[in-house]
């Protein structure tokens, strides 16, 4: 497991230092790829096997027509009166779900194909959202544009986001060279109007080849921080700079490098005027109508929503004294 920290924190000299095993293996894997003329993600994906269907045109051709009629709007929850100490609410049924037992899944068992538990993962960690990230080569000659759903925000001060790569520094992919040699990107939200181009995006082309001719969206060089544009159709888009990278090693194949996760942090934000309240401190999921990650080739949309209030301990559960009551309840309910 190897660590960068690269936060403003962090000395200069250590930054370099640190930085300049992972140029040396960028030079080797770069002439690789380019004696190959192949993007890395494309053994993943025939080894993944991700789309299901053999003939998915004659599959997506028999299902219903995208509902232009469905908007975002709020509903109550399923059990508006839930009390504490209820546990499940009333769509639950206990006789059938309550008798279908749990299977134990060991990751590395024997004979379990390294694929089968990015498989189960992304269909079990779900619904995600979406990182679009725009990245380019230090020298603005390559730009890259992909989505990722190893993705997500860690913290609001510094304003911090996660990427995950399934590849390492040796062999990376496109946006993970593109962000360790130039240290920065655009993370942008996918909306419904443009999930095609954003799909396209992950097609695994060659490394000089730019994502963003492939998909047709508009790219807009106006950021303050950062070289990379950012995609305009995307109502909500970040600019970030590099914090730190960290490589982590295989437990099925000790030695070898097989994932990165990246810290990048949020210098910049850009929101469309009509997505933004008056304080700038919210963003309008109906106009949003950000799209998420299923397992598989699946996409989710959000066209409902409910709200919850956060319960307090004093005023709600009762304090100390409400607490008891719930646990003497509970194991009255037990032995029953």
């Amino acid at each position: 497991m190897t660590f960068m920290p690269l936060c403003k924190s962090t000395p200069r000299l250590l930054i370099d230092h640190s930085l300049g095993s992972a140029t040396r293996k960028f030079i080797t894997a770069s002439a690789s790829l380019k004696a190959s003329n192949m993007s890395v993600s494309t053994k993943q994906e025939a080894d993944y096997k991700r789309n299901p269907h053999p003939d998915f045109k004659g599959v997506e051709a028999s299902r219903p027509d995208w509902d232009k009629g469905s908007h975002f709007r709020y509903t109550k929850t399923a059990d508006p009166s839930w009390s504490f100490g209820s546990g499940t609410n009333a769509l639950r049924d206990p006789a059938a779900a309550d008798e279908k037992k749990h299977i134990s899944i060991d990751p590395y068992e024997p004979g379990r194909p390294a694929p089968f538990n990015y498989k189960l993962l992304i269909s079990g960690i779900v619904p995600r959202p979406i990182g679009f990230v725009s990245s380019q080569s230090p020298d603005g000659s390559v730009r890259n544009l992909a989505p990722f759903s190893y993705f997500n925000m860690i913290n609001h001060d510094p304003p911090l986001f996660v990427l995950g790569f399934a590849s390492s520094l040796e062999t990376p992919k496109d946006t993970l060279k593109n962000l360790v040699e130039s240290r920065e990107c655009v993370i942008n939200i996918i909306s419904e109007d443009f999930i095609e181009a954003a799909n396209a995006t992950s097609v695994d082309s060659p490394y000089d080849v730019s994502e963003w001719d492939i998909s047709g969206v508009t790219p807009v060089h106006d950021c303050l921080d950062v070289r990379a544009a950012r995609v305009k159709e995307a109502v909500f888009s970040v600019e970030c700079k590099l914090e730190s990278v960290r490589e982590f090693e295989s437990r099925a194949k000790p030695g070898k490098k097989s994932g990165t996760m990246v810290v990048v942090e949020g210098t910049r934000f850009w929101v469309r005027e009509d997505a933004i309240n008056e304080e700038r401190n919210l963003i309008d999921p109906a106009v949003l109508r950000p799209m998420s990650r299923l397992g598989g080739i699946t996409y989710g949309r959000v066209t409902e929503a409910i709200e919850i209030l956060r319960p307090r301990f004093e005023e709600d559960v009762g304090g100390r004294e409400g607490y008891e009551k719930l646990k003497e309840k509970r194991k009255s309910d037990d032995s029953k």
